[in-house]
This record gives structure tokens, sequence and C-alpha cells, in this order.
């Protein structure tokens, strides 16, 4: 096989799993759980095709819904931050505009936790880990203050206010405006990097 046919091959491999998945982000929307037979006749890829890259419904759900967040958050740029804050400023610059991007697309959000919860065996890998390196890359310019251990220690608190958990809370728990959850998370990012700070 030529390196031209191997790299069609692989090209061709792309379009079909990409194919698949919006044809399951096409049912989700839809408020249906897809199996593999019926995103693979939505897509009109033969299902015995479909299942070589989905054995599971809840596997290809889940990568349907990941894929989409993947490039939410590949939109959300940090250049706004202002060049002269300090690293509370930077933490509470870096929480809103994650949280105003998963408020954006709340209802994607909220379907990736309905399929990660209710679809019974967890992911294969912890799937925190692209929130954990987009807060690392956006904070690098001011993380230099901190030890590593205190770095890790900010990091896994910030994540706690960059998902679709923090608007369930804060929206559906405490009652707050779209508003009022931004000023909030950005106050709770300030007093925590405070605390690694002393601490």
């Amino acid at each position: 096989m030529s390196s031209q046919e191997g790299f069609e091959r692989v090209a061709q491999k792309q379009r079909t799993r990409a194919a698949l998945l919006q044809a399951a982000r096409e049912w989700l929307a839809e408020g249906k759980h897809p199996t593999v037979a019926e995103a693979a006749d939505r897509a009109k890829i033969s299902r015995a095709t479909a299942y070589r890259y989905f054995s599971a419904p809840e596997t290809m759900a889940q990568e349907a819904v990941l894929d989409a967040i993947a490039k939410e958050f590949a939109d959300v740029h940090f250049r706004g931050a202002p060049p002269d804050a300090d690293l509370a400023g930077r933490a509470a610059f870096v929480v809103a505009a994650i949280l105003r991007m998963v408020i954006a697309n709340e209802a994607l959000f909220r379907t990736f936790l309905s399929v990660s919860v209710g679809g019974g065996a967890r992911p294969a890998a912890p799937r925190g880990g692209r929130r954990l390196g987009w807060i690392r890359e956006a904070l690098a310019p001011r993380l230099g203050d901190l030890d590593s251990a205190r770095q890790e220690r900010l990091v896994t608190g910030l994540a706690l206010l960059t998902g679709i958990e923090t608007i369930i809370v804060l929206r559906d728990v405490c009652g707050l405006r779209e508003d009022a959850i931004e000023a909030t998370a950005r106050d709770l990012a300030q007093t925590l990097v405070a605390g690694v700070m002393a601490g």
C-alpha cells in the first residue's frame, strides 16, 4: 500500500467516525439515546461498519458529546485577560470565560452529564483531564509564584468552578441568574487563590 493510499484510508476512517458521532448528536439533540445501529442508519453507514467503531451506545454517545464540547472549549480564548492581572484576577477571568461558554452550550453539557451518569459504565479514562489542561494553560503566565503542589491544588479547585456541575448547583440549587452565577464563581476563584497562596 502506498503512503497516499494509507493517508486516504485514515481520512476515510475519520470521516466515517465523524459521521457516526454527528448522527448520534442529532439523536441526542432530539432527546433520544440512540443505539449504534440507529446512528449508523441515520449516518447512512452500514451497521457492521458502525460496530467496528463503537460496540456500545453509551460510549458512542459520550464521544459524540465530548467531541462537540471539545470544539466549544477550543473556541474559548484568554487573550482578553488583563495583561497586568495578578493570579487571583486571572483565575477569576478564566473561570468567567469558561462558564460563559458552558452556559451558552448548557443543553449540550447537561446531555453529556446525563449520558455519563445514566449510561451505566464509566468512561475508560478520566474526562476531566481536558478541563485541567485548559486551566493550567490559561493560568500559566501567573503560576510561577506557586510551588508545584500549590499549583495542583489551585487547578483542581478551579476545575470545580468551570463545568456544568457549577451551573447545576448555582442555578438549579441556589436559584441564581446568569450574572449572579458569574459573579459568584469569580468571587470563589479569587477566594480559592488567596487560600492556596496563604497555605
